[in-house]
């Protein structure tokens, strides 16, 4: 958490999904119009999910007319899961119950799961045991690697705009800087 940055309700925080810090720099954020777009999601649909608390932004929440949320990448990650799961017709009642229990639980790693679902229940999986078990029970599912989605998301991010929530700013390098940096050095 960002000091001065007002304390969130774990409920309302990704952290417990991610402990690890295989992730980018927690300062390092995206605001609500590149979430939406990275994501693939409305900002209609990402205000409501700030407001009641499904997915917060980590790094800096809105506090006011004009203010902006950032979003870091594992906030991103989760918007993205949500968003699948949204459009094979799981409920976001069911979304949240999901999310909820992968927090209480403190997955240890969710890069390393998969989610399945029948349309109705949200399922976890992680060991093809588990996918084995779950199929024997007639009903069709799919399923959301998560750590598919954090590639896509990686592969994605760098054609955005990141902003640090401390103000420092970080040089954007394209490739003419590149080339007169190697010209000149």
């Amino acid at each position: 958490m960002v000091e001065g940055a007002p304390a969130r309700a774990e409920a309302g925080e990704q952290g417990a999904l991610f402990p690890d810090a295989s992730v980018p720099d927690e300062l390092v954020g995206y605001r609500g119009p590149a979430a939406c777009q990275i994501a693939g999601i409305t900002y209609r649909q990402l205000d409501y999910w700030a407001r009641t608390d499904l997915v917060s932004p980590t790094i800096r929440s809105a506090h006011g007319s004009g203010s902006q949320r950032l979003y870091s990448f594992k906030d991103l990650l989760v918007l993205k899961v949500v968003k699948r799961l949204l459009d094979t017709g799981v409920s976001l009642q069911n979304i949240r119950v999901a999310v909820d229990h992968l927090r209480r639980r403190g997955v240890a790693d969710l890069a390393k799961i998969t989610l399945f679902s029948d349309g109705t229940t949200v399922y976890e999986c992680t060991s093809p045991e588990e996918v084995v078990d779950l199929l024997q029970g007639g009903q069709g599912v799919f399923g959301i690697a998560v750590s598919g989605a954090m590639r896509e998301i990686s592969g994605t991010i760098h054609e955005f705009q990141a902003e640090r929530a401390d103000g420092v700013v970080e040089p954007v390098e394209d490739e003419l800087t590149r080339r007169r940096t190697r010209r000149t050095g």
